[in-house]
């Protein structure tokens, strides 16, 4: 009887031909194992996502929230459903009620926040909820990242999240503490810390995920996104320089009726560019550290991911969906949804050493939604 082969995350290396020969074995030179490139697909139609966006958003309104929860699940399985990798989807089993009781608990501490925040008399109560949220944050991440993975499955296998509250603190507390200590010198540290969190303790059935990152990679993500924001002040404070001092010219001659409304012109321009800026930066940092952790996430040894999207072209969709959105007054969602997972996807592939179908399912303990209410109601970002 010969042992079965070891499932995909427990393969041990193998002897030198060296050792082999001294153990009087036959030597045998290795086999280069065959990558097998596999291509993320997207099949999600921006007409189909805004007929379930505006009934969610209508039904959500018309129940005060309540609706919220389902309408979270039934976009997230849209999505979800139409991402295909080897001809197989990956789906979203959340539980609407579940989220529905996170969304409760949630709700009734930030509409407390509101009430007694407005009550002098009450303003240490909205104290103590802001004291208990930042205290509480680290674990409502861990919460959500272990309700999120736990809710996503591939080939009928599960995702999971072992993170602990330990690390949660460490990541998400004292590495974010250390940012505002440092001047924000420590934040692309931080950055790290956190996505190697949420990757390290990331697995696909009972394959652990490896994050091969290093803090370096994100320090030139921040420094480039600096660089943008820092250039294109310089370009914009330059003709804006000049304007003025032309108008203060002006202004010697005329200064009733020039000066004023040009100077506000002059500062309302500024203030659309700073923000413009600050928008182009952001959404770089973002797409930038997208496709950097995309490059260094390694499943159970014989599975890696890589993304061949640019940063640039991902932060145009990002800034262009931005003003597409305001400029629609939100109707542009769906559409601005779609444009985003159907650029990443195309530019995203799994490389294997091993069939798809060789993963073995773990057992999956439940996970409550709190988290996940809190990051979603409060819209904290985790960063995919």
């Amino acid at each position: 009887m010969t042992d079965a082969p070891a499932p995909p995350g427990r393969h041990d290396p193998p002897l030198p031909a060296l050792a082999l020969a001294e153990a009087g074995g036959p030597v045998a030179v290795a086999e280069q194992p065959k990558v097998t490139v596999y291509p993320v697909t997207f099949s999600g139609q921006a007409g189909e996502y805004f007929r379930i966006w505006i009934v969610n958003t209508a039904l959500s309104v018309v129940t005060l929230g309540l609706y919220l929860p389902w309408a979270r699940v039934r976009q997230r399985q849209y999505l979800y459903g139409h991402t295909w990798l080897d001809g197989q989807n990956f789906e979203y089993t959340a539980n609407p009620v579940a989220l529905l009781r996170g969304y409760l608990i949630v709700g009734a501490f930030f509409l407390a926040y509101l009430i007694t925040g407005n009550l002098e008399r009450l303003s240490w109560v909205a104290g103590s909820i802001a004291a208990l949220f930042f205290v509480l944050y680290p674990w409502l991440v861990m919460k959500s990242l272990r309700f999120l993975a736990v809710s996503t499955m591939y080939r009928g296998l599960r995702f999971r999240h072992h993170g602990r509250a330990g690390g949660a603190y460490l990541t998400y507390g004292l590495a974010n503490l250390a940012a505002v200590l440092t001047g924000g010198l420590a934040l692309p540290w931080a950055w790290f810390m956190q996505r190697r969190y949420q990757v390290q303790n990331a697995a696909y059935g009972n394959a652990r995920m490896t994050f091969r990152g290093d803090a370096g990679g994100f320090y030139v993500i921040a420094l480039t996104g600096v660089a943008l924001a820092v250039g294109g002040a310089v370009l914009l404070a330059v003709p804006l320089i000049a304007l003025m001092a032309l108008l203060g010219d002006q202004a010697d001659l005329d200064l009733a009726s020039t000066l004023p409304p040009a100077v506000l012109l002059g500062m309302g321009a500024a203030y659309l560019g700073f923000l413009l800026l600050y928008a182009v930066a952001w959404q770089y940092v973002r797409a930038a550290t997208l496709r950097y952790v995309l490059n260094h996430v390694e499943v159970g040894g014989v599975v890696r991911t890589g993304a061949t999207f640019s940063s640039a072209r991902l932060t145009w969709i990002g800034v262009s969906n931005a003003a597409a959105q305001v400029l629609t007054l939100g109707l542009a969602v769906p559409w601005a949804t779609i444009r985003r997972a159907r650029y990443i996807a195309a530019g995203v592939q799994v490389r294997a050493i091993a069939s798809l179908d060789d993963f073995a399912a773990s057992q999956t303990p439940q996970e409550g939604a709190l988290g996940e209410a809190a990051t979603e109601l409060l819209d904290i970002n985790l960063g995919f």
